[in-house]
């Protein structure tokens, strides 16, 4: 058995020891707000807290992603990467209050990402904590508009602007404890907005209903034929419009995305929703554009790559269940630039994309000794060959 893997179950009870200091970063990074576009309130928290811990270089790159380096002692060994987004869905609106108990924490953006922040910004004092020194700079990154619109802009900067190579990546998100993400699939997040005309009320009666217009839209695309093989599926995600309960809309808005595991399927799937659009806009007397806001290829590692199986290893050994799903992260950043990675969940927790959302305590422990395994493991050289 791999020393690391020996080694991580004992890291549990000594991480626990310092949940003090966990726990304040989690809660003082999780309050500050940080829409995506807005992070920078959270970026310098970053900063500041890993100068505090006194980390070898802080910084941020020329895209603002806060950035800091945890020196190793050979000099020739490329650097591994631990990153977290900061951007949460929150707006700036809301109010940023933490509740802390016995046995959970929560808070809007908890999960999704405060907790991953929170860790990160903590892994100085938990190395230290655990006495280790790696071989590897250890990179420590606060990658900004990740989410949404945001479309991985600061991830897709940072390893497109860093100077050399780069021996593995762990990307860490709060939920959920047990994932074992090593594959991405490939993505088109569109946006179809629907106008009907200005509002008149004279001719209400005979002006078609936004709303209706773009039912119309998800009935013809659910009515798609799609593989099992390769997987493919179409996610209708949000839909908004109208003035009140009386009145037809005059404009409505549609959120989807499709995913699937083959490129050439993810285009012919979105050229054939295209269709759809066009053929609704010039039949009815509307405006219907169809716009993209995001999108990833597909990547991966295979199962039997060393890291993952590594990864795999150190989890079953803190008695977790590895699952292995796709994400559409930071992760297919990593892979499409030829960097083995995997994504690591903190926590359990419920409610995540809700304002209480709540993370349970205890499981939080054993999520942080598995990302210390993984990153022992990149070290050890399971990313080498």
């Amino acid at each position: 058995m791999e020393d690391y893997l020996e080694k991580v179950p004992g890291f549990v009870e000594r991480i626990k020891a310092i949940q003090e200091v966990i726990l304040t970063n989690i809660v003082l990074i999780g309050q500050i707000p940080a829409p995506t576009y807005k992070e920078r309130k959270r970026a310098e928290f970053f900063l500041d807290r890993l100068s505090e811990f006194q980390v070898d270089e802080c910084s941020s790159d020329e895209y603002h992603n806060p950035i800091g380096i945890i020196r190793g002692t050979d000099n020739d060994t490329p650097p591994i990467f631990v990153v977290a987004h900061l951007d949460t869905f929150f707006k700036e609106d809301i109010a940023y209050h933490y509740t802390l108990k016995k046995n959970y924490l929560s808070g809007p953006g908890l999960l999704d990402n405060s907790v991953g922040v929170g860790v990160l910004v903590s892994l100085p004092e938990i190395f230290r904590a655990l006495d280790l020194r790696f071989k590897s700079d250890i990179v420590l990154a606060g990658v900004v508009q990740s989410i949404g619109r945001g479309n991985l802009r600061g991830m897709r900067s940072l390893l497109k602007t860093w100077p050399g190579p780069i021996r593995g990546g762990v990307c860490i998100e709060g939920f959920e404890l047990g994932r074992l993400n090593y594959f991405s699939d490939g993505m088109i997040r569109c946006e179809i907005d629907c106008v009907v005309g200005l509002y008149d009320d004279t001719k209400e009666k005979r002006r078609a209903n936004a709303i209706l217009i773009l039912n119309e839209v998800i009935n013809q695309t659910l009515q798609l034929s799609l593989p099992q093989r390769p997987r493919t599926k179409i996610v209708i995600g949000k839909i908004s419009g109208g003035f009140n309960h009386g009145k037809i809309a005059p404009r409505a808005k549609l959120g989807f995305e499709v995913r699937s595991d083959s490129d050439d399927m993810l285009k012919s799937v979105f050229g054939e929703i295209k269709d759809i659009v066009d053929g609704i806009d010039h039949e009815h007397d509307v405006s219907l554009k169809l716009k993209t806001v995001s999108n990833l290829r597909a990547t991966r590692l295979q199962f039997n790559h060393p890291l993952v199986k590594s990864a795999a290893g150190v989890i079953k050994n803190l008695g977790i269940k590895p699952v292995g799903q796709p994400t559409e992260s930071e992760l297919s950043i990593f892979l499409s630039h030829g960097i083995p990675a995997v994504t690591l969940g903190v926590s359990r927790g419920k409610y995540m994309l809700m304002e209480n959302a709540t993370m349970e305590i205890e499981p939080m422990f054993k999520g942080i000794a598995q990302i210390i395994g993984v990153i022992m493991a990149i070290d050890s050289g399971v990313c080498d060959g």
